[in-house]
């Protein structure tokens, strides 16, 4: 007989998933830079925040398959690297009042800061573990 998860237990299982989380982040950037205005400032803040909001997931999934500890934290650090432009572009478009999804840009600007928390962790977890 298959249990019965509570919405709850799923939002607690889908945190600890990383992969789903980065995936449901790149997908709301997605969501995001669709609904920005077509102007000048827009269309480049939407254009660096589609490449650096969606190349999380794209390059764990790398880190995930790494061939040695340090293509593994090389990985990790470019995943960082890419959050923290992202969380960055994020307080540029809130700041700037540049979307109107209030909403979604608080909502991505809280993941990212998290997600930079998790990879900063992972990434130390990795070098200490490798030395």
């Amino acid at each position: 007989m298959k249990k019965s998860i509570t919405s709850k237990e799923e939002a607690s299982e889908k945190k600890f998933d990383l992969e789903e989380r980065l995936i449901d982040y790149a997908v709301d950037v997605i969501r995001l830079v669709e609904s920005l205005p077509d102007t000048k400032t827009a269309n480049h803040l939407g254009g660096q925040l589609l490449r650096s909001g969606t190349s999380p997931s794209l390059n764990y999934g790398e880190a995930r398959g790494a061939e040695s500890k340090n293509d593994f934290v090389h990985k990790m650090k470019v995943c960082l690297k890419e959050l923290r432009e992202s969380h960055n572009c994020l307080k540029i478009i809130n700041k700037g009042i540049i979307s109107e999804k209030d909403e979604l840009v608080a909502r991505l600007i809280t993941e990212s800061n998290e997600l930079i928390s998790i990879f900063v962790k992972s990434i130390n977890t990795a070098l200490k573990k490798s030395s």
